[in-house]
């Protein structure tokens, strides 16, 4: 998969992304989840799995000599709008490429979530305390691109696969199908899907599948 070279910066408006910027950040989620591997235990839940992962994302990174984005810990959304100190989430990680820099609200939102084949709960919550963020404009109002990273606990992952499609197209409308897209070497599978934000803004959302069968629950 090619990685983001050392270039004058893509993406106007900020909140855009080029091909090369999409297929580094899929990059170094599939190898940071990998890297990951030896540290995730099992029984891990989803907080600190996604500490982890981060972690090795960020050791990745320093390897391959990207210096032209940052990779952040949890990312809290603040209520501009509002005169309290209200949050209005937290995203489990974000990432920075230059031409966002400057930009409070550019950034690119990766949100985790466990799933797994007859975990119909957690498959459930992977919509609706997941994506359905992205939905609202609670997590990247009016960007081009999110991303959706998903633990699989339990194989075949097209269980999983099948049913957060079929709740997706119930619960957003066929738009939202998850389209198959080629699978990172790293990865159990890669999916793409189409969905509106409130306000008619279109976002699209890269959904990746990874193994995570070591952190099942003993």
């Amino acid at each position: 998969m090619a990685l983001l070279t050392p270039d004058v910066p893509f993406g106007q408006p900020a909140f855009a992304l080029s091909a090369d910027q999409i297929a580094t950040v899929l990059d170094l989620v599939c190898r940071g989840a990998q890297a990951a591997q030896p540290d995730i235990k099992s029984g891990m839940l989803e907080v600190p799995t996604t500490i982890v992962i981060r972690k090795a994302m960020r050791r990745v990174k320093k390897d391959l000599e990207l210096t032209n984005l940052e990779i952040r810990g949890e990312h809290e959304l603040e209520d501009m709008a509002a005169s309290d100190a209200t949050i209005l989430g937290r995203i489990d990680i974000t990432l920075k490429f230059l031409h966002q820099f400057g930009n409070e609200d550019a950034y690119v939102a990766i949100e985790c979530k466990r799933v797994g084949a007859s975990h119909s709960d957690l498959n459930a919550k992977y919509v609706s305390n997941g994506v359905d963020r992205f939905v609202t404009g609670q997590y990247g109002s009016e960007h081009q691109w999110g991303f959706m990273l998903g633990y699989v606990l339990a194989l075949p992952v097209q269980d999983v696969i099948n049913a957060i499609d079929k709740r997706l197209q119930t619960v957003y409308g066929a738009a939202a199908k998850l389209t198959p897209e080629a699978a990172h070497t790293l990865s159990l599978a890669i999916f793409e899907g189409a969905l509106t934000q409130k306000g008619g803004h279109a976002i699209r959302l890269k959904h990746v599948f990874v193994d995570m069968t070591a952190a099942a629950d003993a």
